[in-house]
C-alpha cells in the first residue's frame, strides 16, 4: 500500500527543511557545538514543521556520524531507526489523549531510567497545550532539573494556552506561515520527482487553499493526484469546491458598479458550479484583503500574477476604504455562518447585498434640547399653478422661484419638501436639518440655528452643507446659500419663544408637537378619580 505523500516528502535532513530557516540554523549550530537545551518549545499553525523538526533533532543527537556538522548522515543504525519509527529512545506522546496528571507522573516514573540505544531520550509531546493543569504543575519539576539523558521538546498550535512556568523552562522556537510562493516551487520540484503533471494556476490554488501549511498543501496535492492523470485547474476547482477565478472578479466588478442583480447571477452560478459557499466566502475576502493592501499602497505585499495584481490595482482605486471595510466584514461573516445555515447560499447574497448598500450610516444625531415646533400657525404656502390633467412626475423638480422672490416664509413653508429631498441624498444630512431651526434668509442665505456646538459642527464639517444646499435648489429651484449657527432658543421666524406651558411640558404632547406638527386648540381639565 503507497504512503500519502505528505508522509513520503517529510524532511529528513535539515536541507529538507522548508520555510523555517531561521530555526533550523540555530538547531543546527547546537547539535554542532554541544549545546543542545534540554527543553524546547516549537509553536506555530499546524502543518509548517513542528514535529518533523522535533524528530530531526532528535535524529541529530543521537547520529554517530564522526564529524557533528553532517548530523544527522540518514546513514547510521540510529537514523534509519528514527526514520522507519522504530527508535526505542524517541517517545512521541499525544497530549490531547494524556492530558491527566496521572500521564505525566508516569512519564516522570520512567524518565530516570537510561537510553535503549543512543545518548539521548527525547520526549515529543505534541499539542501539549492540552495538558491539565495539574499535568502541568507535575511536569514543571522534570522540565526545570531533568536527567542529563532526556530532552523535551513541546510542540502546540496555541502557546497563549500554556502557563509562563513552563514558558520560562524552555527554549522557544516561533514556526511561521509559510510564503505562498515558498509552497508552490516546493510541490513543483516534487511534482518534477514523482512525474505527476498539472496545468498552470493548480499549484498557486492549491497553495493559497492551504494558507500557509506545507502539510496541507501536500494533502491537498495528494487529493488531487488520486484523481488520474494530468491535474487541469477546472478539475482541482471542482475536488476543492473553489469557484472560478472570473466568478469572484465578476462579483467585485458588480459590487464597484452598484449592480445587486449581476452580483447575486455570478454568487449563485459560482454555487450552482460546485464551489463550496464558505470557500467562496474565502475567496472574495481573500480578495478584497488583495484590494485594501492596494488600496493602503501595500500592493507589493501581494503574492501574484501581474496580471491579478493589475485588477486589483485597479479595484482599489474603484473602492473607497469605508465600503471596502463593510464588504471585508459581510464576506468574513459570511465565511463563518456558511456552513451552519440552513441555505448556505444565503448567507454570501446577504453580504453582497450588504456591501453592495455601503457602510450602516450613522445614527441620526439627538438635539440636546429638542425644539418645539411654533405655537402660531406657519404662514401660508404660496399659490401653485393649477395641476395638469396628466399625472405628474413625482421626481420633476419644482417649479422654479424667480431669484430675489424667495423669502424666509416660503422656506418655512416648504420645510419638510426641504427635508425630504435631503432625505433622498443622505439620511444624515436630514437628520441634521431636522434637527435645526430656519433662522432666518439675510441677503439670500438661509441661517440655520442649531441647539449644540455638535450638532454644528456635524453640519459644516463633510457634504451634509453641499446636499442641504441641493436640497433647497430642487424644492425652490433657485441655488440658497447655508450658514450653520449657534443658538440657546426660539422660534422658526427667528423670534424668542415663550416659555412652554404645563400642556407643552407633558412629554406624549410635547412629541406630537414636535414631531406631527400638531397644535394646542383647546386644553380641558380631567375630572378626579373618586373611585376608591
Amino acid at each position: 500500500m503507497s504512503q500519502a505523500l505528505y508522509r513520503k516528502w517529510r524532511p529528513q535532513s535539515w536541507d529538507e527543511v522548508v520555510g523555517q530557516d531561521h530555526i533550523v540554523q540555530t538547531l543546527r549550530n547546537a547539535v554542532r557545538a554541544e549545546r543542545v537545551a534540554h527543553a524546547y518549545l516549537f509553536a506555530g499553525p499546524r502543518g509548517t514543521g513542528k514535529t518533523t523538526t522535533a524528530r530531526l533533532l532528535a535524529k541529530a543527537i543521537n547520529c554517530t556520524a564522526p564529524s557533528l556538522g553532517d548530523r544527522p548522515c540518514n546513514q547510521c543504525a540510529h537514523c534509519l531507526a528514527v526514520t522507519e519509527g522504530r527508535y526505542l529512545d524517541l517517545i512521541e506522546i499525544d497530549a490531547a489523549s494524556n492530558t491527566s496528571v496521572e500521564d505525566v507522573r508516569d512519564l516522570r516514573d520512567k524518565i530516570n531510567f537510561a537510553p535503549n540505544e543512543g545518548d539521548f531520550k527525547v520526549y515529543i509531546v505534541d499539542e501539549v497545550h492540552m495538558l491539565s493543569t495539574a499535568a502541568f504543575n507535575a511536569l514543571l519539576k522534570t522540565l526545570e532539573e531533568p536527567p542529563p539523558h532526556a530532552i523535551f521538546v513541546l510542540a502546540t498550535t496555541e502557546v497563549h494556552k500554556i502557563p509562563a512556568t513552563v514558558l520560562s523552562r524552555c527554549q522557544r522556537h516561533e514556526f511561521r506561515r509559510l510564503p505562498l510562493a515558498v509552497i508552490v516551487d516546493h510541490l513543483r520540484r516534487k511534482l518534477q520527482e514523482e512525474g505527476l503533471e498539472a496545468d498552470a494556476g493548480v499549484l498557486e490554488l492549491v497553495s493559497r487553499q492551504a494558507t500557509g501549511s506545507m502539510r496541507d498543501a501536500i494533502s491537498l496535492l495528494d487529493q488531487l493526484a488520486s484523481t488520474g492523470g494530468p491535474i487541469s485547474l477546472a478539475r482541482a476547482e471542482a475536488v476543492l469546491g473553489t469557484a472560478a477565478g472570473e466568478a469572484v472578479g465578476h462579483v467585485l466588478e458588480a459590487l464597484i458598479a452598484g449592480d445587486v442583480a449581476s452580483g447575486l447571477t455570478w454568487i449563485n452560478k459560482a454555487l450552482d458550479g460546485g464551489a463550496d459557499p464558505r470557500q467562496f466566502a474565502r475567496q472574495v475576502v481573500d480578495t478584497l484583503r488583495g484590494v485594501l493592501l492596494a488600496r493602503m499602497g501595500n500592493a507589493q505585499l501581494l503574492e501574484m500574477t501581474p496580471e491579478a495584481r493589475a485588477d486589483i490595482v485597479r479595484w482599489a482605486k474603484a473602492l473607497e476604504i469605508p465600503s471596502l471595510l463593510a464588504a471585508i466584514r459581510a464576506f468574513n461573516k459570511a465565511a463563518l455562518e456558511g456552513r451552519s445555515g440552513w441555505q448556505p447560499g444565503l448567507v454570501l447574497e446577504l453580504a453582497f447585498v450588504e456591501s453592495a448598500q455601503g457602510p450602516a450610516a450613522d445614527p441620526p444625531p439627538q438635539p440636546q434640547s429638542p425644539a418645539r415646533r411654533p405655537t402660531q400657525p406657519p404662514p401660508p404656502r404660496p399659490a401653485e399653478p393649477e395641476a395638469k390633467a396628466a399625472t405628474a412626475d413625482p421626481h420633476a423638480p419644482s417649479p422654479v422661484i424667480p431669484a430675489g422672490e424667495l423669502t424666509f416664509p416660503m422656506i418655512v413653508g416648504r420645510w419638510r419638501e426641504v427635508l425630504a429631498a435631503a432625505r433622498k441624498r443622505d439620511p444624515r444630512t436630514q437628520a441634521l436639518l431636522n434637527s435645526c431651526r430656519p433662522l432666518g434668509l439675510e441677503a439670500g442665505v438661509l441661517v440655520l440655528g442649531f441647539a449644540s456646538d455638535l450638532l454644528r459642527d456635524k453640519m459644516e464639517k463633510g457634504h451634509s452643507l453641499a446636499l442641504a444646499r441641493e436640497a433647497l435648489q430642487e424644492v425652490f429651484g433657485v441655488l440658497v446659500e447655508v450658514r450653520s449657527a449657534l443658538t440657546s432658543g426660539g422660534s422658526a421666524d427667528g423670534r424668542p419663544e415663550a416659555p412652554p406651558g404645563p400642556m407643552e411640558q407633558d412629554g406624549m404632547v410635547a412629541t406630537a408637537l414636535r414631531d406631527l406638527g400638531a397644535q394646542v386648540v383647546e386644553v380641558k381639565p380631567v375630572p378626579p378619580d373618586d373611585s376608591p
